[in-house]
């Protein structure tokens, strides 16, 4: 099942980014006193009891002017409203009140989007009760005052947000349909793809709106079975700022791809592999879902016997970072190879839910440590009792050891390698965790 979206909204200094960074536990976006400044990670998961999400800092406000401010609330909030379950509306207890909050609180509430209101920089509630009180005209519920510096009143915070998360067993009876999430760069051709897809097979079981997001979820069938495509491509607003338009691209494709089992990535192959294309991979990466990288557009690339290789070469490189990924070469234009991507999700999808048996994976795992000794430190060598594979999308092992500690990154990516050599596992991700194991000798 899919993480829920919290999207954190709100005007410039009202401690957005703060908030985020308390949530996530690290300083991922840039907190300065001058409004806007949020510009790196967007993104973070959170856990808060047995619930996880994903986070998102919408950010994105500039302080020009009252009425730009106001624009891009309007903006930031319909951003929020297209792509998360829950919304964070984010207001000062020391300013008050403004034209802007209850602007933006009109559009909330007739998203029926559900909203938990955040009243910041609330130091003492019983000196700032009536500050908070204020809040009330807004017309979207409870305020909720919290200090996000101080990481006060957080809980209270979060668990308001919680409540409104569907129960654990919703998405269920939906498993069953894989999901595939169609991401990249605005203009590499997803729709066209999709499209293409749809014409081909001329079989739409449904047309669903998405129920959370402005994505459009298709149900097609092919060959007996059903693929859901959640198409993230009709970018409905043209934004003048570049920065704007790939912070929407990417707060998308975090939505998309969290609600998907394989990420198909559109790379345009007139452009070649850019840095915004391994930024939408690394989404996918980072959440373990099934990748496959599909170059468009080849029927546009003047070919030789050595161009296919020299392009994936260079995928391969700028992408290091996930080298499992199945690569294509299509075109949406013509249909060039398009109809083999429904093999390729099919195999990555057979790949993210393979189960090992515990006794092949320590056949394996001895021969490997024989192969190459375990790392030592300081006259201590690293002893791993035994492996087993705890979940699947994506596979995951857990390694018994008697000090973690001692495990070595690179000796991991050595235990990584062997079982790929032994099971394959293309197109997904593995993760291999390692957990100490008390009361053996060591």
């Amino acid at each position: 099942m899919s993480k829920p979206i919290v999207a954190v909204i709100g005007r410039p200094n009202v401690g957005k980014s703060t908030l985020f960074n308390a949530l996530a536990g690290e300083r991922i976006s840039i907190v300065k006193d001058t409004p806007g400044v949020t510009r790196d990670r967007i993104y973070a998961d959170v856990t808060w009891l047995d619930r996880s999400f994903t986070m998102i800092d919408t950010g994105g406000i500039e302080p020009d002017s009252s009425d730009i401010i106001l624009s891009q609330m309007r903006e930031q909030a319909m951003i929020a409203v297209e792509t998360s379950d829950v919304i964070i509306f984010m207001t000062d207890a020391r300013t008050g009140m403004v034209d802007a909050d209850l602007q933006v609180a009109d559009l909330l509430r007739r998203s029926k989007r559900p909203v938990v209101l955040a009243v910041n920089k609330v130091d003492s509630f019983k000196r700032q009760e009536m500050d908070v009180y204020e809040f009330y005209n807004l017309g979207i519920g409870d305020p909720y005052p919290i200090s996000a510096e101080g990481k006060q009143g957080i809980g209270e915070l979060l668990d308001a947000v919680i409540a409104h998360f569907p129960e654990k067993s919703a998405d269920e009876d939906q498993n069953e349909i894989p999901r595939i999430a169609i991401v990249g760069k605005p203009n590499v051709g997803k729709s066209s793809i999709i499209n293409k897809l749809l014409g081909e097979e001329r079989v739409i079981v449904s047309d669903i709106a998405g129920t959370t997001r402005d994505a459009i979820d298709t149900t097609v069938k092919h060959n007996k079975r059903e693929y859901t495509f959640i198409d993230t491509a009709g970018l409905r607003r043209k934004s003048k700022v570049k920065e704007d338009l790939e912070r929407y691209s990417i707060i998308r494709t975090v939505a998309a791809v969290e609600r998907s089992d394989v990420a198909v990535v559109v790379i345009d192959a007139t452009e070649g592999v850019t840095e915004q294309d391994a930024k939408i991979t690394g989404i996918a990466h980072d959440r373990g879902k099934g990748l496959i990288i599909a170059v468009n557009k080849w029927d546009a690339i003047e070919k030789d016997t050595k161009t296919t290789k020299k392009f994936e070469e260079d995928i391969r490189q700028i992408l290091s970072f996930c080298p499992y990924a199945e690569i294509m070469f299509i075109s949406a234009k013509t249909g060039q190879r398009l109809i083999k991507l429904y093999d390729m999700i099919d195999m990555v999808l057979e790949n993210q839910n393979m189960r090992i048996a515990t006794g092949v994976l320590n056949e394996l795992l001895t021969e490997a440590v024989a192969m190459q000794q375990p790392p030592s430190d300081k006259g201590k060598r690293l002893r791993i009792y035994y492996m087993t594979q705890v979940a699947v999308g994506p596979p995951t092992f857990v390694l018994f050891v008697n000090d973690k500690e001692l495990m070595h990154f690179s000796y991991l990516r050595y235990l990584e390698n062997q079982i790929r050599d032994a099971f394959g596992f293309r197109g997904t991700a593995l993760r291999l965790l390692t957990r100490e194991r008390k009361g053996k000798d060591q």
